[in-house]
This record gives C-alpha cells, sequence and structure tokens, in this order.
C-alpha cells in the first residue's frame, strides 16, 4: 500500500464529519436479478442520496475542509450534472456561494436543481479544455476554491464513506462493482474495500464508448478519449493523476460494455427494482451481466451511483 495514499483512520473521520449532512441510504435486492446473475447482489442506492447522487458525500466533505477566508470567497467547479448539484447543496448547507461550470449539453434536468440549490451556472462548450478555462477565469474574478469532481482526495474519501456504510451492512462482499468515469467513486470504493473488505475488490464498469481507464490500466498511464459518444452521460471524463496511483495499485480490472447492454441493464433495474437510475448507474450491473459467469456464486456490491434522469430523453421510451 503506498504510504502517500489516504489512510483507513481518514476514511472513518470523514465519514464521522459529513454524517450530519448525508443520508445512509438504503442496499436493496432482487431475487430475480439473483438468479440473471448467479451471484448475490447488493445495490447501494445512492439515487437516494441527498440532491440525488453519491456526489454530495466528496462535495460535502470538501468543503468542510476549507478554511472560514475560502468559504467566504465561494466554491468553483465544472460538472456536466451531479457534481455540480452536488456542490451547489452542499455550499447552501455552509452558506458558501457555489460558481458552476456546466457544459452546454448537460440534461436539463441537472441545470435546473443546480439552479434550485443555489449555485451560479455558467455554460461552456462541452470540451474538458473549455470546462477548465471557464473554471480558472471564474477563479481569477472570484477569488473561489476550486473544486474538482474526481481527482482530489477531499473528494475522494468522501466518495468512499458510500462503500465503506456497503461494508458496514455487508461485511463479507467479494466485490464491489461502481461505473468509472472520472476515477473518484471507484478510486474511493478502492480504499474502502481495502481497508474495510474482507479481500473484497473493487471492480469497474465503463462504456466501451469512453474506455479511456480501462487502456489506462493497460497502458499504465493515463489515457484519453477522442470521443465519448455513450448515453451513459456522468462517464464521459477521463482520470486524473490524484485518483489513477489509487486505481492501478487497488483495481484489478474494469470491464467495457455496450450501448446496448447499459441500456438492457438499465431497463431491468428499473422494471425489476422499481428504482429510478441514470443510465450510468447501469454500466457496473451491465459489466456483472456480461461476466456472470466468472462472478457465480458471488457476494457482489454495486453502487448505484445516481438517479438524476432526463425524463424526456429515455433511452427506452417509445
Amino acid at each position: 500500500m503506498n504510504p502517500e495514499f489516504p489512510t483507513r483512520d481518514e476514511l472513518l473521520e470523514v465519514h464521522r464529519s459529513i454524517r450530519p449532512y448525508i443520508h445512509r441510504t438504503p442496499v436493496l435486492s432482487s431475487t430475480l436479478l439473483n438468479q440473471l446473475t448467479g451471484a448475490r447482489v447488493y445495490f447501494k442506492c445512492e439515487n437516494f442520496q441527498k440532491m440525488g447522487a453519491f456526489k454530495m458525500r466528496g462535495a460535502q466533505n470538501a468543503i468542510l475542509q476549507l478554511s472560514e477566508a475560502q468559504r467566504k470567497a465561494g466554491v468553483v467547479t465544472h460538472s456536466s450534472g451531479n457534481f455540480g448539484q452536488a456542490v451547489a447543496l452542499a455550499a447552501r448547507n455552509l452558506g458558501v456561494n457555489a460558481y458552476i461550470v456546466m457544459p452546454s449539453n448537460a440534461p436539463n434536468v441537472k441545470k435546473s436543481a443546480v439552479r434550485q440549490y443555489g449555485g451560479k451556472i455558467t455554460e461552456c462548450e462541452p470540451t474538458l479544455a473549455a470546462r477548465e478555462a471557464t473554471s480558472a477565469e471564474i477563479q481569477r474574478a472570484t477569488g473561489a476554491t476550486f473544486l474538482h469532481p474526481s481527482n482530489q482526495n477531499e473528494v475522494i474519501l468522501g466518495n468512499a464513506t458510500a462503500a465503506m456504510e456497503l461494508l458496514e451492512d455487508h461485511p463479507n462482499l467479494d466485490y464491489i462493482f461502481t461505473p468509472v468515469g472520472g476515477g473518484g467513486l471507484i478510486a474511493g470504493t478502492a480504499l474502502a474495500a481495502h481497508y474495510f473488505g474482507k479481500g473484497c475488490k473493487a471492480i469497474g464498469g465503463e462504456p466501451l464508448e469512453a474506455d479511456d481507464a480501462w487502456r489506462s490500466l493497460q497502458s499504465g498511464k493515463i489515457e484519453s478519449n477522442e470521443t465519448a459518444n455513450t448515453i451513459a452521460d456522468g462517464l464521459r471524463t477521463e482520470l486524473g493523476d490524484v485518483n489513477f496511483p489509487i486505481i492501478k495499485s487497488l483495481v484489478p480490472e474494469i470491464i467495457r460494455v455496450s450501448e446496448t447492454e447499459i441500456i438492457e441493464a438499465l431497463k431491468l433495474i428499473w422494471e425489476r427494482m422499481k428504482i429510478i437510475i441514470e443510465p450510468s448507474c447501469a454500466v457496473p450491473f451491465a459489466a456483472l451481466l456480461s461476466e456472470k459467469t466468472r462472478f457465480k456464486n458471488k457476494k457482489v456490491g454495486i453502487l448505484i451511483s445516481g438517479g438524476n434522469v432526463d425524463l424526456g430523453n429515455l433511452p427506452f421510451a417509445g
């Protein structure tokens, strides 16, 4: 274990500090989905988290760690939606101004929620370079502290608390599957599995159309996507230099799935579990389904990362 990685005690302290601001979300299971996969599957439902996604955990921790002077100047982030909502709500909880840079193609439901939580939105072109440039401009103008959606230890530690809770409820899990976008959730999950599991491993699910993390594990360095034409809008981002060393050290595998597999997994969860989840959340379940013979009879946790869905743009409507 790299001595520079966050420690077990740090994870415990973060969980203590954010607990008043978050929901302890339920863990659900389905007999039918167990039969389909051949595994015993436990879904940690962060779609029931405040603002509808796990990102509330990392955002709240990051703002709690700021000094009084930093809080007065506000915070800024760039986000396709969920982290923007999380920062806006977490900032409102503590009386802090939140500036949210959002790509022009972010779902309207997510833009609307950011505004409802009091976030000040600036739209930009849907590229990472545009997001970063716009965020830097706001930083210079306001003195706000930048919060990274996935590549910052405070955010990763907050994210880890979802898997910590899952392992408290089900301590004998063999694997925890998560979606992989920017890498902040799987890095936090891998730390939680390492410190609090009993031989538990974090496994990533990733769209074939945005498989930079899979390629990064193969090459040993951070890879980019030329395009990210996936329905899983929350997974169109790339790994960072803070989370990638954790992933490289503690995540044994990332499984890639097609758009068809993602949509089928999404439908199964909506139909069989009667819960609303985002396409990004269906990716780890699709990954389990695609490799089910390897995970037969295993105890598998799946992090349902969020439920902020644009109901006017469903892939299986019509």
